[in-house]
C-alpha cells in the first residue's frame, strides 16, 4: 500500500512550489522560512480619480432618468389612452397594455395616476431636489387633493431625515392626514348629490355626476348612478339640495336609465345615457324625454317585452 505523505511534508511542497514561481526577494517578503504562518502581504493602494464635471453630470442626468422611469411610463400610457393610439390594433386601451406590455387594468393606472401625484408635486415650490423614485412611493397620495399630496410629500421627506421616503413612510403620513380630515356623514338615504371626483383614481369618469344616497356609513356613502353603484367618502359628494318630489323624480329617471343601460349599446347612445347621467336638474327636457322614451321602446321591442312590469 503506498503510504500517504504527511501535511508537514504538503506544507514544504507548498513553499517550495512558491519558491520557484516568486523572485526570491518577493518569496522573503511573504515567508519567514522557520515559520510559514508568519506570511505576510503588501497591497499597494490603487488611487481612484475623481470623477469629472462632465462625468457627474452625466451621472446626475442617468440617475434623473432612472428615478423618473416610471412617471415617463405613466405619462407616455396616459398620452396613448387620451388619443386612443392602440385603435389600429386593440379595441380598448386594457386590451392593449395588456398585450403590448404586459401590464393588466390595475398596473397601468397605477402608473398613469402616479404621473398625475408627481405632476402635482412639481407645482409645488417647496419641493425641488426630493420626488418620488418609484411608483409605490405616491400610490398612497392618489386619493388627496393635490394640496394634501404635497403637504404630506413634505412631511414623508422630513420623517425619512431629507431623503426619498419609503412607500411605507407615505402611507403612515397619509393615514395621519385623513383622520385630521374626517368629515362626519349628515347624508340621508334617497338624497340627490353630485360627485366631486377630484383627484380619487376610484372615481374616474364619474365626476360632475348626480347620484342617489342608497347606503349612509361613517364616512362614506353607497350612491346609485345612471350605470350602478359606487361607494364615495362624504368629501365627494356635495348635496344638490332637492325637495322631497324632485328627489322622487330623479330616482324615477335613474330607474329608467338603468334598465336601458347596457355596455353593449353604441357608442352615440351610450354618450346620450351618460350626458342623462349629468344632468344638474330634475327633470328632462321634452327632447330628452322624447329620445329615452325612443331607447326604451326599442330595448323593450328587442327583448320581447311588451311593457314594464
Amino acid at each position: 500500500m503506498t503510504k500517504k505523505p504527511s501535511s508537514r511534508r504538503k506544507n514544504e511542497t507548498s513553499a517550495q512550489s512558491i519558491h520557484k514561481t516568486l523572485p526570491t526577494n518577493c518569496v522573503n517578503d511573504l515567508f519567514d522560512q522557520n515559520n510559514p504562518a508568519s506570511a505576510t502581504v503588501n497591497v499597494t493602494a490603487i488611487e481612484v480619480p475623481e470623477l469629472t464635471e462632465q462625468e457627474q453630470s452625466d451621472r446626475l442626468h442617468l440617475e434623473r432618468k432612472v428615478e423618473r422611469a416610471f412617471f415617463e411610463a405613466g405619462k407616455a400610457l396616459a398620452e396613448l389612452r387620451d388619443r386612443k393610439l392602440y385603435r389600429s390594433t386593440h379595441s380598448t386601451f386594457e386590451e392593449y397594455c395588456k398585450d403590448r406590455f404586459g401590464y393588466n387594468r390595475s398596473r397601468s393606472y397605477q402608473l398613469i395616476d402616479a404621473a398625475i401625484v408627481v405632476d402635482n408635486l412639481h407645482k409645488c415650490p417647496q419641493i425641488v431636489d426630493i420626488l418620488p423614485t418609484a411608483e409605490g412611493q405616491v400610490r398612497p397620495l392618489t386619493k388627496l387633493e393635490t394640496e394634501q399630496q404635497q403637504e404630506v410629500w413634505q412631511a414623508a421627506v422630513e420623517k425619512a431625515g431629507g431623503k426619498v421616503p419609503t412607500g411605507k413612510i407615505v402611507k403612515d403620513a397619509v393615514q395621519k392626514i385623513i383622520e385630521r380630515t374626517k368629515v362626519p356623514n349628515t347624508y340621508q338615504i334617497g338624497e340627490v348629490c353630485q360627485i366631486i371626483a377630484k383627484d380619487n383614481p376610484d372615481l374616474r369618469g364619474k365626476g360632475g355626476c348626480w347620484c342617489i344616497i342608497t347606503h349612509v356609513s361613517e364616512f362614506s356613502c353607497t350612491v346609485k348612478t345612471w350605470n350602478g353603484e359606487v361607494t364615495v367618502g362624504v368629501q365627494y359628494l356635495k348635496s344638490f339640495n332637492y325637495l322631497p318630489a324632485e328627489c322622487q323624480q330623479m330616482q324615477e329617471i335613474c330607474d329608467r336609465i338603468n334598465r336601458v343601460y347596457s355596455s353593449e349599446l353604441e357608442e352615440s347612445v351610450q354618450r346620450f345615457l351618460e350626458s342623462l347621467g349629468k344632468l344638474n336638474r330634475a327633470y328632462l327636457t321634452s327632447l330628452e324625454e322624447k329620445f329615452l322614451s325612443v331607447l326604451e321602446s326599442e330595448i323593450l321591442l328587442n327583448n320581447g317585452i311588451s311593457n314594464y312590469t
